[in-house]
């Protein structure tokens, strides 16, 4: 049988012991793994290897040795509880050995846990799977996260007393991320909230967050859009040993001082308009936006995105011989002064 996403979930969670097995596929192999991962814990419990109730086989083996997973499933068990086989990465190769092991499957044996990568919808593996009555297939795909699965994600980290504005950052988060970097920064979270009983804070997310980059590149940013003309050529010089080249930055400062004219011409004032923003911001960062859209005004960031403009034509020129980072350094010290005229 083939599950819904939505349904999907909800067995991941409490998958049930009687059935046949499960096949999850998708084109992450992350995702895909996590999954997994989840389902096999709510199946078999946290022991399940110690008792050894738990196989694992790869896909490749079952090419040369197709037997191998019939006797995996047949095999009795010296422990009491639920047992499961596990074929990781199977293949068209492996499908010989999992349809034979899927039609000599009783009540009793072991589950039939697999994971692989894209299926297509004529995969001999997909359709044993989503025609038996016993079993599920599920597709994994890269869709953002829902709200039911970060509160998940965080309730098994043992991250609770999380307030509105910090599950909304979170989940702005986990859309970003990769499931393997969320589940890293989530890790982080619970180490560095551990013995606090205080509500978690944008702060403590911003702490433990993962840093790029991108970091230097808001570093450079706001420090031009504050007028500390002194300071951007340090930042700068920063940034290309990173890698950062003058078009990323240019585009970068373009779309930073686009969000400031959005706020600052709402015709609410800047506290507004910043509530309209896509995504969302928050906490000190929330604050640092609208002061310094309100410090510059409507008019001056016409003329500052006039100058990103010129700029950004100028990289892109086919006569132009001068180096882009010194030309995009120019433009942010102009646009630095321009910050702090009246």
């Amino acid at each position: 049988m083939k599950l819904s996403p939505r349904e999907a979930e909800g067995y991941f969670t409490k998958p049930d012991v009687n059935k046949l097995g499960l096949l999850i596929y998708g084109a992450d192999a992350m995702r895909v793994a996590l999954k997994r991962q989840q389902v096999l814990g709510a199946l078999l419990g946290p022991a399940a290897e110690e008792e050894m109730r738990l196989t694992r086989i790869a896909g490749a083996e079952l090419r040369s040795d197709p037997a191998l997973l019939l006797d995996a499933v047949k095999a009795v068990g010296f422990f009491p509880g639920p047992r499961a086989v596990f074929v990781e990465d199977a293949g068209e190769a492996a499908a010989p050995a999992l349809l034979a092991a899927i039609e000599d499957w009783a009540p009793g044996d072991a589950q039939i846990i697999v994971t692989a990568g894209q299926l297509k919808p004529s995969s001999k593996v997909r359709k044993a799977f989503e025609a038996h009555a016993q079993a599920y297939a599920v597709g994994i795909y890269d869709d953002p996260p829902s709200r039911a699965e970060v509160e998940r994600v965080l309730a098994q980290a043992g991250l609770r007393n999380i307030p509105r504005d910090s599950m909304s950052a979170l989940s702005e988060l986990a859309a970003s991320l990769s499931p393997g970097d969320f589940a890293q920064t989530v890790e982080k979270l619970s180490l560095y909230k551990r013995g606090d009983e205080t509500e978690l804070s944008i702060e403590d997310i911003e702490a433990c967050a993962p840093q790029s980059t991108e970091a230097a590149l808001d570093d450079v940013l706001n420090t031009v859009a504050e007028g500390k003309a002194t300071e951007i050529g340090p930042l700068i010089k920063r940034l290309q040993a990173q890698g950062t080249t003058g078009v990323t930055l240019c585009i970068g400062a373009t779309h930073h001082f686009r969000r400031l004219y959005a706020c600052a011409s709402d015709p609410g004032g800047a506290a507004q308009g910043i509530g309209k923003l896509r995504p969302p911001i928050y906490g000190k960062r929330r604050d640092r936006i609208v002061r310094q859209a309100q410090n510059w005004g409507a008019p001056k960031l016409q003329t500052a995105l006039t100058v990103l403009t010129d700029t950004d034509l100028s990289l892109r020129s086919a006569g132009q011989t001068a180096p882009s980072m010194a030309l995009v350094e120019r433009a942010m010290i102009r646009l630095a002064m321009l910050a702090r005229s009246g």
